[in-house]
């Protein structure tokens, strides 16, 4: 969670785009030293509490279909670090190798408890580990594939300044993301295409406004529009 000094920042982020969010990033850093402990505390305390539903839905998952629990692709973190993302599977095994690596509405691959468990959002759940050991944040810019990273524009790149996120600002107005891509698919643009091209841009323009309005406070905030979108889908859709 600590900020780099400028001179150890990788050398693919050092540009001018990047170095302006890194000076306003560099005035709060007491402020992400906070963030880090209460990603700490609150992961360590919710992996205790949620522990029970762990169980369930590991053992629904494994009935359903055969494959691992656990989906454990790999993503890109702070600094450009790759990392093993944990969440529950929700597709058929080797999914990422026989489709695109986003989902879009009415996905074939998604099993009959993955359906479901996707539309609570419970396969999130998970991804408190990867809070825990640092890989990630509960708020902060979505963790993408090396395959959209490597599209990132110069100011794009800012983005990995701070660890990647469970939820954001992005993440809440594309909660329904699946159904937005399949509105753009079309024989002439791909599920890649049109993800690099129309949805990633629009997502980074709220990705990186959050550096300037970043608080405590306001990822709070954030945290509970979260559950408040969790509350909803699950009474809704469970």
């Amino acid at each position: 969670m600590l900020l780099r000094k400028w001179k150890d920042i990788p050398e693919f982020m050092k540009n001018e785009e990047v170095r302006k969010y890194y000076d306003i990033l560099n005035k709060k850093r007491f402020s992400l030293i906070l963030k880090r402990f209460f990603d700490i505390v609150m992961s360590m305390i919710l992996l205790l509490i949620l522990s029970p539903i762990f169980l369930v839905l590991a053992i629904w998952i494994k009935i359903d279909s055969q494959g691992p629990v656990f989906y454990r692709q790999e993503r890109v973190t702070q600094y450009g670090k790759i990392f093993r993302i944990f969440k529950f599977r929700t597709m058929i095994s080797n999914a990422d190798q026989i489709g695109a690596l986003v989902t879009t509405q009415n996905d074939t691959r998604i099993t009959k408890v993955g359906e479901k468990i996707r539309k609570c959002r419970l396969d999130e759940i998970p991804q408190l580990i990867n809070i825990l050991i640092g890989d990630m944040s509960f708020v902060g810019t979505r963790p993408e594939v090396r395959k959209y990273v490597d599209a990132y524009t110069d100011e794009m790149k800012a983005t990995l300044l701070l660890p990647a996120g469970v939820t954001s600002s992005a993440s809440i107005s594309y909660r329904d993301e699946d159904e937005v891509i399949s509105k753009y698919v079309d024989n002439k643009h791909s599920i890649d295409d049109v993800y690099i091209e129309k949805i990633l841009p629009e997502k980074m323009k709220y990705n990186l406004n959050y550096f300037y309005k970043y608080t405590l406070a306001k990822d709070l905030i954030l945290c509970v529009k979260l559950w408040s979108c969790h509350q909803h889908n699950l009474s809704c859709n469970c």
